[in-house]
């Protein structure tokens, strides 16, 4: 039963990757733009971009890697969640909307989901 459930948690954790990684390349890319962090070094659009590459890349290492590279893209999917936590933060202080993140309640929220997704794509990537 436990495999079942990291199963399904993985294919979850991928189908939303993919979809937010979607996002960010197509319907989503202005707001995203408008929730980059201002001390961000980059051009925004890049930032965006670059990350939407990213999630459609780990959406896809979480649905097909095998079982010995498994652990490894579990381990980047909780980095990666992990690297984008303060740019969570600063759009909650600076009050920034997002796609699906147009309140201060739905942004703080957000917060408090973060290291559920860290410690999804650990525990669905475990052997």
């Amino acid at each position: 039963m436990t495999g079942t459930a990291r199963h399904v948690a993985r294919f979850a954790l991928a189908g939303a990757l993919l979809a937010t990684g979607i996002g960010h390349f197509t319907w989503g890319r202005r707001g995203f733009r408008v929730a980059v962090p201002p001390y961000v070094p980059f051009d925004p659009d890049a930032v965006v971009l670059a990350s939407g590459a990213v999630e459609v890349a780990l959406a896809a290492g979480l649905a097909v890697a095998p079982q010995p590279a498994r652990r490894r893209v579990g381990m980047l999917t909780a980095l990666f969640f992990v690297a984008v936590f303060p740019g969570n933060i600063s759009q909650w202080a600076t009050r920034r909307n997002a796609p699906g993140l147009d309140t201060d309640d739905k942004r703080f929220a957000r917060l408090f989901l973060q290291p559920v997704l860290v410690w999804m794509a650990l525990w669905a990537t475990r052997r």
